[in-house]
């Protein structure tokens, strides 16, 4: 083809280059919160956090519309807590959880959500006559509520159950301090770890449930100097509720956190919002205006 006098280059005048498409921007998979990606958060994220020194929030939800807004927020893990016990099934305590409850509102969970990890309890009962037991517990969370891992309680005492359910290709976080499945025995919900023997006690359980292969270890009701002293000792990473500042990561229950629970809240919650007086307040102006007749408007109306 010949090129007509406006089509051919000026003499000396060198071709300009075709201009590059604008290369899409990454995706920042790395940090935990904040981060951004179409996969869901694994247990080697968890592991690389600890590495970068990164610190992580963790939060309870108990149905999928709650964790939806958890998992957009960038909350990257989401704990089916047994607590759903006392916050949402109006049991007095955790131990009436059973693993049907578990597994059905871990399932909804998972469903809510597209990035967070997903964890769920194995709840008092589930797993205490045995590795077997544990076992056949997790593997049904797993299969029919697609959790991503399973935590229990208990330090030496359930090393055993950990190492069984890790080696069998299931995470797990472990749970260590005041584990509240065993509230009969404790008569209450007291801090552990006080003293030079419980102190040691605690950091022989951390390291234990980490040596049989837990990911991470949560620490409850611990004095900050003893949770600092285990997160020094361990190399995966804690997890603190009511257990001080230098834990590697915190978690709340989220009806605690958003002022949804009645009464008193224990001393390591702060209440970011204070969500049951919203609701009240709403539900009194709906009733106001059904009564009073200005519900349903025009507007809400069909014809």
């Amino acid at each position: 083809m010949t090129l007509s006098p406006a089509q051919e280059p000026a003499a000396g005048a060198t071709a300009e280059p075709t201009a590059k498409p604008a290369k899409p921007a990454k995706e920042n998979t790395k940090t935990l919160y904040g981060g951004t990606g179409s996969r869901r958060v694994t247990v080697r994220d968890i592991a690389a956090a600890k590495g970068r020194g990164e610190k992580w929030p963790m939060l309870t939800a108990y149905d999928a519309m709650t964790a939806s807004v958890f998992d957009e927020s960038g909350i990257p893990v989401l704990l089916v807590g047994d607590s759903m016990g006392n916050c949402h099934l109006g049991y007095e305590s955790t131990v009436p959880v059973t693993m049907d409850e578990i597994a059905l509102l871990s399932a909804a969970v998972v469903r809510g959500t597209k990035r967070a990890l997903i964890i769920a309890d194995l709840p008092f009962g589930a797993y205490q006559e045995g590795p077997v037991q544990a076992l056949r517990n997790a593997t049904r969370l797993v299969k029919e509520a697609g959790v991503g891992a399973v935590k229990l309680e208990g330090g030496e005492r359930s090393a055993h159950q950990v190492e069984l359910l890790v080696s069998s290709g299931i995470p797990v976080m472990a749970h260590v301090g005041l584990t509240p499945q065993s509230v009969h025995a404790y008569g209450g919900y007291p801090v552990q770890g006080r003293g030079e023997e419980a102190a040691q006690q605690l950091l022989r359980d951390a390291k234990a449930v980490q040596d049989a292969g837990a990911f991470a270890v949560v620490l409850e009701a611990v004095p900050a100097e003893l949770a600092a002293e285990v997160t020094r000792s361990l190399h995966v990473p804690t997890v603190g509720i009511g257990a001080g500042a230098q834990c590697d990561a915190q978690v709340l229950v989220w009806t605690d956190m958003a002022g949804l629970n009645a009464g008193r809240v224990p001393r390591f919650v702060k209440q970011y919002l204070a969500l049951r007086e919203l609701l009240g307040g709403a539900a009194k102006a709906f009733a106001e205006d059904v009564v009073g007749g200005a519900f349903p408007a025009e507007e809400h109306t069909f014809h």
